[in-house]
């Protein structure tokens, strides 16, 4: 890839896409490409000087990837195989690699960390690399959400250290071997893809036996997985001693998380967290362990860990007043609905929950519609949207209704997207969540603009 000078992208929108853009523009490449849809990253892209269109037309190829030579093509499985542009390239006989297998590349040249896990693994990754950097060891990271303390998805440091997230779909992180591998949680889903936990369970075990002989794997103490004796394993966990990694004297004061970090090495005291939610203490306890384990001095830890931010949409508060919040997440899984909704009810306990969730994909509603209402049965009152189809086609009998039919709550709405903000309009807000993994973004702002005015009427 080094002697390639063009490379063009098939959905450089994708949050993993555009990372790998912005790391190719900043290497001197000339890079462009093609997306359905015009974002806010997509003008950020634009912003830099890559040529991006949004229409799926060869003539709006820039003249610029005509050299099959001097090109590369990446594309992401969500393209389909009928796309226009990706016929082209392929009949044309250009080199076309995906996503993942560029990422590989990249992350194979040098001493990789692989953040693995069915959740949780955009936290984990966002904040190592924000601790590695802050703390002196640096790194280079390709991250699946936008760091709030780099306000982007690519962190370029100038250490040997590439943090990467290990992504179980399409079996994308086996093109990963890893210096150092973590692996959050391991649940049922992309059950497209897998044939069922079986197969996940071997696919994270095969996974495991790419990791470098004699570095490190770190597993959470829920993730039963197998680790050879050639490899050293270290577990981490929210407050169970019997890890290698957890917190003890966990409490909240002004809002924030205060606690000690037990480690095989000894005890770090007086830590804090200013991210809400549980969950988050269990993910930092996870980063702090792999910059630990990367020779991170836990002075430096103690002191940059109050200033870590996280990820947009990862518990993202976006408004807050004395009678109103405001959160938005990306959470699109069963396990992940139940995780943000239980945080909220330990912050803001006695307070009215209301839930806006667009699930995502066709395949994880049917395969989960059982979980995903019972998760959201755990708010107070829920407006649920349209499926986001994202990469696939509509699945015979497969809406949103198999999952709203067995939300037990009384207050419960179908909505549409266009009717949103009016039904929202409608309610009396002391808690609200905006969760899944869509388009359900493009509303935050609005929201966020209108409910100052609501929370005073």
């Amino acid at each position: 890839m080094n002697k390639i000078n063009n490379v063009y992208f098939l959905g450089i929108g994708g949050i993993g896409m555009s990372a790998l853009a912005r790391y190719f523009h900043i290497q001197g490449k000339t890079v462009g490409g093609y997306d359905l849809t015009a974002t806010k990253l997509t003008s950020e892209l634009t912003d830099m000087g890559m040529k991006i269109h949004f229409v799926d037309d060869i003539d709006c190829i820039p003249g610029t990837f005509s050299e099959i030579e001097d090109t590369l093509v990446v594309y992401t499985p969500a393209i389909p195989e009928e796309n226009l542009e990706y016929q082209h390239f392929r009949q044309s006989g250009f080199r076309m690699m995906k996503r993942a297998q560029v990422l590989g590349t990249i992350f194979n040249q040098n001493k990789g960390v692989a953040i693995a896990g069915t959740h949780g693994k955009t936290s984990v990754s966002t904040f190592t690399a924000f601790l590695l950097e802050a703390s002196g060891v640096g790194c280079t990271a390709f991250l699946g959400g936008i760091s709030k303390n780099f306000k982007s998805n690519l962190v370029l440091g100038a250490s040997d250290y590439i943090i990467a997230e290990a992504d179980e779909f399409d079996r994308s992180f086996l093109q990963l071997f890893p210096h150092l591998l973590l692996v959050t949680t391991v649940d049922a889903d992309h059950l497209d893809i897998y044939s069922g936990m079986d197969d996940i369970i071997s696919t994270f075990n095969k996974l495991i036996t790419q990791v470098d002989k004699g570095a490190t794997v770190i597993l959470h103490n829920d993730v039963n997985l197998v680790v050879p004796e050639t490899l050293h394993k270290r577990t981490y966990s929210l407050e169970n001693p019997d890890t290698d990694y957890y917190a003890s004297e966990l409490t909240i004061k002004d809002g924030a998380f205060h606690f000690s970090l037990n480690t095989p090495q000894g005890i770090i005291e007086d830590l804090q967290i200013g991210i809400p939610g549980r969950i988050n203490v269990e993910n930092a306890i996870g980063a702090m362990a792999v910059c630990l384990e990367l020779g991170a001095k836990t002075n430096s830890l103690k002191a940059i860990l109050p200033k870590m931010q996280g990820a947009v949409r990862r518990f993202d508060i976006k408004y807050k007043s004395s009678t109103c919040v405001y959160i938005d997440d990306y959470a699109h899984h069963p396990r992940e609905l139940d995780a943000v909704i239980s945080s909220v009810r330990e912050l803001y306990p006695g307070k009215k929950i209301t839930v806006v969730f667009q699930p995502h994909l066709y395949s994880r509603t049917k395969d989960f519609a059982d979980e995903f209402a019972a998760s959201l049965s755990k708010a107070d009152e829920l407006l649920l949207l349209d499926i986001y189809p994202a990469r696939e086609q509509p699945l015979p009998g497969v809406t949103s209704d198999i999952i709203f039919e067995k939300v037990t709550l009384h207050k419960k709405q179908r909505c549409s997207k266009v009717n949103l903000l009016s039904m929202l309009k409608e309610l009396n807000i002391e808690v609200l969540l905006t969760l899944g993994a869509g388009d359900i973004d493009q509303y935050v702002e609005l929201i966020k603009q209108f409910l100052p005015y609501h929370a005073e009427a």
